[in-house]
């Protein structure tokens, strides 16, 4: 796939794509971010009615997700150092084909064994597209144009997530579960067209991939993350083994790689302070969204006795304030400090957590939805700016790296939340959910704080070679 001249995806790395190929990228990017969050929304939606239909029980079918989340998980910073080494596209491309495939595969699988293998098939495919996207957004837009890049993915990303609920719901009334997989070809197709010819092909370092480094990086992942599940749902002894284990992977994988110059684990991203204080925050603020966004079904639903269709409704301001603020933010920090934005943003989003923790026992709809919509609205102003910085505070040629490290923060910090959610309600049970969401706004107003730190840290000298977008 590398076949364009030097001179060309020189241009590319620096300036982005001429017009109209850099629409055309745009609209792949677009198509493969609505596929992959719309399956992930739909398949939530749609577990109760796959683990009928397949005969399976609950805890049995809670694979069907967990086997996506693992894969996705283990194979995102091996994916981003092989995209570093062989090109973007030559990762990105194939990683579109395995999702779609993989698809029509969970559309056939009639077994949950089948259902899950074909899931793991996806994640393969879906940790490729995660693991390059930030890294192609950026060789798409100029880089007076990349915060604005960022913001428009956002808004796709809380779009689909918005209407997630709602489309599975619909298939689900005219139609078997097997359409709900199935609608991802004809966009996974049309994906590939596009992109094939019109996303940005930066040739890739060339240097050797390191194997070892990768399956450290993988059990360090797993391990932390399934473990973390393992210690929330079934077994706290199981669980803590297993997190024991992969932070001695995660040593050996750091000992391995310290004087590294392009390691597999991006030490040397996360030396530049800027870098590493973007990927804090954004750990930190993900722990809080999730934190919130586990609990509210369970205090719409078990505690505020709303049905499912009016908790998606209820919960459906959240993304779309998201979508609305993100482009607006995005724009904005192509002129104004990240550090400044995510602050204000996160100082927001945590009024609203702390307002919905003080829902009192019978709040009317309206004052459910503008407390959503509050939170959305700060983790809006949040979230673009901060990616912005993320990926352009990475020498061009680790702009794989970085974009794995977002996706990488992102799981953490989620998967941090969910499992504070499982322990609180374990031990308390329901009477924990005003407590998580005050816990939610002390984590927000947090993350508000490391996000102001990065006003007072300077860009490094050394990152000018490259010519990276700072703040």
């Amino acid at each position: 796939m590398n076949r364009q001249t030097p001179a060309i995806t020189r241009q590319e790395a620096q300036d982005g794509l001429p017009i109209p190929r850099r629409y055309w990228s745009v609209v792949s990017i677009w198509l493969a971010l609505t596929m992959a969050v719309l399956d992930g929304a739909i398949a939530n939606v749609a577990l109760p009615v796959i683990a009928r239909e397949l005969g399976s029980s609950p805890a049995s079918s809670v694979w069907v997700i967990n086997a996506y989340q693992l894969t996705i998980t283990v194979l995102l910073l091996p994916l981003a150092a092989l995209g570093d080494r062989i090109g973007y596209k030559c990762i990105y491309i194939p990683g579109l084909a395995l999702f779609t495939v993989g698809s029509v595969g969970c559309a056939a699988g009639g077994t949950l064994s089948l259902l899950i293998a074909a899931r793991v098939f996806q994640g393969i495919g879906a940790a490729c597209i995660m693991s390059m996207n930030a890294a192609l957004v950026r060789a798409t837009y100029p880089a007076k144009m990349l915060g604005r890049g960022i913001g428009y993915n956002a808004m796709v990303l809380s779009m689909s997530a918005a209407i997630g609920p709602t489309l599975a719901s619909l298939i689900l009334s005219v139609a078997s579960w097997q359409w709900l997989f199935l609608i991802n070809l004809p966009i996974g197709v049309a994906a590939l067209i596009v992109g094939r010819k019109s996303l940005p092909d930066p040739q890739g370092h060339g240097r050797p991939f390191d194997w070892l480094s990768a399956l450290l990086s993988a059990a360090l992942m797993g391990l932390v993350v399934f473990g973390a599940e393992m210690f929330a749902r079934t077994s706290a002894t199981l669980g803590i083994a297993m997190i024991a284990a992969g932070v001695l992977a995660g040593a050996a994988l750091v000992r391995r790689e310290w004087n590294r110059t392009a390691p597999l684990m991006p030490l040397d991203l996360l030396r530049i302070p800027i870098f590493s204080l973007s990927i804090t925050t954004s750990i930190v603020s993900f722990a809080a969204q999730m934190l919130a966004y586990v609990a509210i079904p369970f205090l719409l639903q078990s505690v505020l006795g709303r049905s499912v269709f009016a908790t998606g409704l209820l919960m459906t301001p959240w993304p779309i304030a998201v979508g609305i603020a993100a482009p607006f933010a995005g724009r904005l920090a192509d002129r104004v400090s990240s550090g400044l934005l995510g602050g204000i943003g996160l100082a927001i989003f945590g009024v609203g957590l702390f307002c919905l923790s003080r829902l009192g026992a019978h709040p009317g709809n309206i004052d459910i939805a503008w407390r959503m919509a509050v939170c959305g609205l700060g983790f809006g102003l949040f979230q673009s700016p901060n990616n912005r910085t993320i990926v352009s505070a990475a020498p061009k040629p680790r702009s794989g790296a970085a974009g794995g490290m977002l996706a990488t923060a992102r799981l953490l910090g989620q998967t941090a939340g969910a499992v504070a959610v499982g322990v609180a309600f374990h031990l308390v049970g329901l009477r924990a959910t005003p407590s998580l969401f005050a816990a939610a706004s002390i984590a927000a107003l947090i993350a508000a704080g490391i996000s102001l730190l990065r006003l007072r840290v300077s860009p490094p000298a050394r990152a000018a070679v490259y010519r990276p977008i700072l703040d």
